[in-house]
């Protein structure tokens, strides 16, 4: 799976660990998409660190609104019953437990747990974003994102190398190759795309996997 494709099957395999009512935030670029493939009956509230509950989808052109925008400066649109307030409100829900998940992207994630993906090392970024409040606070860390980098090279690593945005915080494992469950004992394989195979998976993984007994379930488009 590669390009939008890889991208979206990304995404509506994250839509399927959440509950009715979940609230949710969802990170910026590929964790966005995730709204997009709710499965049926399912209705979740989004979170958005800048100050919302109750987030809609992108607003149909030239009904934008320049004071309704998501963390990542999108234009949203905000649902009935819907509420903004400010910052230290909007942390006081992460940081006080109240988001059941967070789904967000990764420069690396490593056998333990740990994850990097605030910062590559002699980049200039803007700042570190509510990623570390998020990861602590949120009852459960999803990491959506692609299986390596643009060269190849594994963003499922032994150790990571870059600076980390938390210690052994993720759960779970999404990328365009496979599902992976962060459990005590390592990184469980769960799933695998319906375009690949275990031996590509763990050719494209620099961490060790731990394989289930038995035939392993796929995902797809």
């Amino acid at each position: 799976m590669a390009g939008r494709d890889g991208r979206a099957a990304i995404a509506k395999r994250v839509a399927r660990e959440f509950g009715n009512d979940d609230v949710v935030n969802l990170g910026i670029g590929l964790p966005t998409l995730v709204a997009n493939f709710l499965p049926p009956g399912v209705s979740i509230v989004l979170q958005s660190e800048n100050g919302f509950l109750g987030l809609g989808t992108e607003p149909d052109p030239g009904m934008e609104d320049k004071d309704l925008v998501n963390a990542g400066g999108k234009y949203v649109s905000i649902l009935p019953g819907g509420s903004c307030f400010d910052s230290a409100t909007s942390f006081g829900i992460i940081r006080g437990g109240h988001v059941d998940t967070t789904v967000l992207g990764a420069l690396e994630v490593d056998e333990q747990g740990n994850l990097a993906n605030w910062m590559v090392p002699g980049k200039k970024v803007t700042g570190m974003g509510g990623a570390m409040d998020l990861v602590v606070g949120a009852k459960k860390v999803i990491i959506a994102m692609e299986h390596v980098n643009k060269d190849g090279s594994p963003k499922i690593v032994k150790e990571c190398t870059m600076p980390l945005t938390a210690k052994g915080e993720v759960d779970l494992i999404v990328t365009d190759m496979a599902v992976i469950a962060v459990q005590p004992d390592g990184l469980h394989l769960l799933e695998i795309a319906q375009d690949t195979t275990v031996e590509k998976v763990i050719a494209a993984t620099d961490a060790k996997l731990i394989l289930p007994e038995g035939e392993i379930p796929t995902f797809g488009p």
